[in-house]
């Protein structure tokens, strides 16, 4: 289900700070015209702890709506406790998602007993797949590779792992071995910075809302149609864009520029206490754009 590119949408915001509608549904239309394989919607970096209840259902209604199964679409139900997870996941299920996102509960002194409980109770109550993601900012827990392959052994609707636990070629490596034969699909995240290093580790894509999709999906094809080496080499010749979009704190924000960069009329704002970019930024990213614009030809794309 998740071999090739899952892109995370961003959410963009008017200058009221009201949810873009249109913007968002043009930055859905970009990543779809990128070829990738699905959409993710609400995760860490679509600012969705700053988005209200009614705020985020209309996201999800308009992801919904615009895609209208033209690729399937994971939606992130992670929260603090259970009964809001399970709430969100069943809403995710009604709505139609291919899949939803889950990461462990927030809980003063949790241990590997309440999550693998966490995961064992949404799968109880909702039927539908779970990628579990592994991201310790945003839950606040490192989950162990042995965790991470007893829950996809002893939970059936557990289909896939986000990783995004540096170091993650390592990670990817030692939860397959633990998985002892259990299909499970690894793919891995923060702004696809290590995807050459996952897939060879046995990743099979990617999910991260990296403004260029076009780059990891050129990249997966070419690894998983054998050629390796020119996989590598286009990876090795675009992944400054990926380190420069996926600086802590501002990253959001330069996402959202970028794709503003690609012809998609949004504001690069991001809701408070969200850093905005600042002049310096800006020169720089143009700067960098311009420096790669001949291997960003090959993908059919030029500074707008």
């Amino acid at each position: 289900m998740l071999k090739g590119v899952f892109s995370v949408l961003p959410t963009p915001f008017l200058p009221d700070q009201s949810v873009d509608v249109d913007g968002l549904k043009k930055i859905i239309d970009l990543y779809l015209r990128g070829g990738i394989t699905g959409l993710t919607a609400s995760g860490v970096t679509s600012e969705t702890p700053r988005l209200g209840e009614r705020d985020r259902l209309l996201v999800l209604e308009t992801v919904m709506n615009h895609v209208n199964g033209k690729v399937p679409v994971v939606i992130t139900t992670s929260t603090e406790g259970l009964q809001s997870c399970l709430d969100l996941t069943k809403t995710a299920r009604e709505m139609g998602a291919a899949a939803v996102m889950i990461s462990p509960p927030r809980l003063p002194k949790l241990n590997s007993i309440a999550v693998l409980d966490h995961f064992r109770a949404v799968a109880g109550a909702v039927d539908i797949s779970i990628i579990v993601q592994d991201y310790p900012p945003a839950s606040g827990f490192i989950m162990e590779p042995a965790l991470l392959a007893r829950i996809a052994k002893e939970v059936p609707s557990v289909k896939g792992i986000k990783l995004e636990d540096p170091p993650t070629p390592l990670k990817i490596s030692r939860v397959l071995e633990q998985l002892e034969g259990r299909p499970i699909e690894i793919v891995g995240g923060l702004g696809g910075t290590y995807l050459f290093e996952e897939l060879m580790a046995g990743g099979v894509g990617a999910m991260t809302g990296f403004a260029i999709p076009e780059i990891l999906v050129k990249v997966v094809r070419l690894f998983h149609e054998g050629k390796k080496d020119d996989a590598a080499d286009f990876f090795y010749r675009t992944v400054a864009l990926m380190r420069f979009e996926f600086q802590e704190g501002i990253g959001v924000a330069i996402r959202k520029e970028m794709i503003r960069s690609r012809g998609v009329p949004i504001s690069s704002a991001t809701r408070a206490p969200g850093a905005r970019m600042d002049d310096s930024t800006l020169r720089a990213l143009d700067s960098l754009i311009r420096w790669t614009q001949s291997t960003l030809k090959e993908i059919k794309w030029t500074l707008d």
